[in-house]
């Protein structure tokens, strides 16, 4: 075997994790929350910048105001989950960028003036970002049913502001019964892989 890491977490974390529909009523505690950025913060991004934010609905109130704005498919499955998480772009992380970028502290005017700039910048490193939250979902034994079947611009407007772009929801907790669905096909290293 070429990967260094053990087959059972190479299973956990990929070959047997699958996308869930249903979960257990057990809940998802903080200190899992926890654990599961602690690792994942230090995924890779340009610049380390870490525009990722989280939006954990955890009351029934905040939960009464979500569903609405799901698709009608993701509805009862967010309902019943233990935790929902929204997952979005902060589109003016810039400003932590001295912190987080020491040696070149002058990143965010040299890089991020313009706001389309930092938009885009903003999109594909929290997408990075939410990647790998959702892998942590699964190193910490859980299972991650993510989203994008809801109204972006309702979400937005009751859980964010203009500055936050809603990525995706993702339902966190235990599978239940029948949580995931057949697996779909992937394609084969040879349809993706080229080499020049």
């Amino acid at each position: 075997m070429s990967l260094v890491l053990d087959p059972a977490a190479q299973d956990l974390l990929f070959r047997e994790a699958r996308t869930a529909n249903t979960f257990t009523d057990e809940p998802v505690t903080e200190e899992q929350v926890q654990a599961i950025y602690d690792l994942v913060k230090y995924g890779p991004t340009a610049f380390n910048q870490s525009p990722l934010r989280v939006v954990l609905v955890r009351s029934a109130e905040a939960r009464e105001r979500l569903i609405p704005h799901m698709a009608e498919g993701n509805q009862a499955k967010t309902a019943s989950a233990p935790l929902v998480a929204i997952l979005a772009a902060d589109n003016e992380f810039h400003e932590e960028l001295p912190s987080l970028f020491p040696h070149f502290p002058q990143a965010k005017d040299v890089f991020f003036a313009e706001r389309p700039a930092r938009e885009q910048a903003a999109g594909l490193n929290a997408a990075l970002q939410a990647a790998y939250f959702i892998v942590g979902i699964r190193a910490a034994g859980l299972a991650a049913g993510p989203m994008t079947g809801f109204d972006f611009a309702g979400v937005q407007k009751e859980f964010l502001d203009g500055d936050h772009t809603p990525l995706m929801i993702v339902n966190i907790g235990k599978p239940g019964e029948g949580a995931s669905f057949p697996r779909s096909p992937r394609l084969a290293y040879d349809e993706v892989i080229t080499t020049v």
